[in-house]
């Protein structure tokens, strides 16, 4: 409800985005009681912009090698 409301969504618009997002592997729900609690991903966001760039460049990934190596860092 609360990401909802900040962004001026209703709920059910707002429940099927995040289950969207969570089968993507970009945020989680955590469950507490009655409520659901979602978390970013923070693994899945990294996973998902180093696959990006792995091809960007005009073929010439080396050029973003360095980004790559630093949002893959399991650091």
């Amino acid at each position: 409800g609360e990401i909802g409301a900040n962004l001026g969504a209703i709920q059910n618009t707002m429940s099927a985005h995040l289950k969207v997002l969570d089968h993507a592997g970009l945020v989680r729900a955590e469950r507490s009681g009655r409520t659901i609690r979602y978390v970013a991903d923070m693994t899945g966001f990294r996973d998902l912009l180093a696959y990006l760039m792995e091809d960007c460049c005009n073929g010439a990934p080396e050029l973003c090698q360095p980004v790559i190596q630093a949002v893959t860092c399991k650091c």
